[in-house]
């Protein structure tokens, strides 16, 4: 869970001499910076048709005719909306050299800044490397360390996305935690084989058919009496659906169904790197949903780690069942947090939108936590009730319950309330469904896997521990 930060510039420059100016401007603050400009730049400006739109960029030159001052657009605030990672467009559209921001009412420092390196992230591993990308230097007041350590951490989530399956397997990701581990100091455990099956029952079978063997992954950090605070993430790989099996279409993205394990690990990365005063467990149940003879079977029945059996409704409902056996071990040791983040249903997209991962939890006072930390590090989610009438929908006339039960209504909360089952002793709860992906490129955020809510996770244990980000 390591990346270079020099292939995607994942660090801010402390000083450089001759950086390059980038002055931000506002539709209503255009004509009093036009006229503050030089004759020369401004006729320039005028030439090329420059307007302050959201995201429109101008390269102005100087007295030299290099390059001398670059104006990025905010645009104007409409319905109380401006996007807050702008700058993050700029990587992309300027040439390679060294910049810097000029002060700006309309733009948090910090947030350009974390904006510009999201905005610099490249997946090139299969591919020849392109053109050097600009460089920022660190805004005055900006903790250039701590924007650096979540921009890192947010790349390596990428990463793990983005690689195809035929190189991403349970084995990866247990190699991916492992490093992150060493890294940090951390132990890590991994429950493999005979003793998964035992242990871990719904893991094993979601896994059995795949020649690339299941495991669940078990990282510990932190001192042993401080509070506890575990994640967990959906670690699939690849999801053909199982005997369910998908249409093709529907696969195409599925080396994404780890996201959730990716969001996990790049929130670990994060709590770990600022040292927060935490006793930190990563679980992630890690798994290829295959198809071969020793697959699982609808109408199976299998008995979960918890105690409960389930009668498989549909194996494609697969993300559900390995989270049940990592959430009834986070449950069982009663920590004061858990998150669960998982690729988990096509019914929060359909809901939500692929922008606006869905969240569940009963906690209302830890609700609104959640709400505060998206709205304040610009990572949005949207709370979905955990309507009990509905968990009746889950009922199954052979086992305790069914995995996937028929019928098209309200399917990201029967997911939700189907986790729930699970954690029983442990309060404070958060399952985030969400869809890892980017399907497109907007400022900040490149078309490719994207680990959603892992710095909202981040912002939210740093500020209900009391640890200043």
């Amino acid at each position: 869970m390591t990346s270079d930060p020099t292939r995607h510039d994942a660090t801010l420059l402390d000083a450089a001499v001759g950086a390059i100016p980038i002055r931000c401007v506002t539709e209503e603050g255009w004509q009093a910076v036009e006229a503050g400009l030089p004759p020369f730049q401004r006729s320039f400006a005028a030439a090329t048709g420059f307007r302050p739109k959201a995201g429109r960029v101008a390269l102005l030159p100087g007295e030299d005719g290099v390059l001398g001052l670059v104006l990025l657009g905010l645009g104007e605030v409409k319905e109380g909306h401006r996007d807050r990672f702008l700058a993050g467009k700029l990587p992309g559209a300027l040439p390679a050299g060294d910049y810097r921001f000029e002060p700006c009412d309309a733009l948090d420092a910090g947030e350009a800044a974390l904006a510009w390196l999201l905005g610099s992230y490249r997946f090139d591993r299969y591919r020849k490397p392109g053109d050097p990308s600009p460089r920022l230097v660190a805004p005055d007041g900006v903790d250039a360390a701590a924007v650096g350590r979540i921009a890192r951490a947010v790349t390596a989530g990428r990463d793990l996305i983005n690689t195809p399956a035929n190189d991403l397997g349970p084995a990866e990701v247990e190699a991916a935690t492992r490093t992150l581990g060493e890294r940090f100091g951390a132990a890590v455990a991994v429950t493999a084989g005979e003793d998964l099956a035992k242990e871990f029952p719904l893991v094993h079978a979601v896994g059995a058919a795949s020649p690339r063997a299941p495991r669940l992954i078990d990282l510990t950090w932190g001192a042993q009496d401080a509070p506890r605070v575990t994640l967990v993430g959906k670690g699939v790989v690849f999801d053909t659906g199982g005997l369910d099996i998908k249409p093709a279409s529907n696969m195409l993205l599925m080396k994404k169904d780890m996201g959730g394990a990716a969001a996990a690990l790049a929130a670990a990365e994060m709590i770990m790197g600022a040292g927060l005063p935490v006793r930190l467990r990563l679980i992630v149940p890690s798994v290829e949903n295959a198809i071969a003879g020793d697959a699982f079977r609808p109408g199976d029945v299998i008995r979960s780690r918890a105690g409960l059996t389930v009668e498989i409704g549909n194996t494609d409902a697969e993300g559900r069942l390995i989270l049940a056996d990592a959430l009834a071990l986070a449950d069982a040791e009663e920590p004061d947090l858990i998150l669960d983040f998982a690729t988990l249903t096509g019914a929060a997209r359909v809901a939500l939108g692929p922008d606006l991962p869905a969240f569940f939890t009963e906690d209302e006072g830890l609700a609104g936590a959640v709400a505060e930390a998206a709205l304040r590090v610009n990572d949005p989610v949207w709370r979905l009730p955990l309507h009990p009438p509905y968990a009746s929908q889950l009922d199954s006339k052979v086992a305790d319950l069914n995995n996937a039960p028929g019928g098209c209504f309200a399917g990201a909360i029967t997911a939700a309330l189907f986790l729930r089952r699970f954690v029983r002793r442990t309060r404070a709860h958060v399952h985030f469904d969400l869809y890892g992906w980017n399907p497109s490129t907007k400022p900040g955020r490149p078309e490719g896997g994207e680990v959603q809510t892992a710095r909202l996770a981040y912002a939210l244990v740093a500020e209900r521990y009391r640890r200043k980000l």
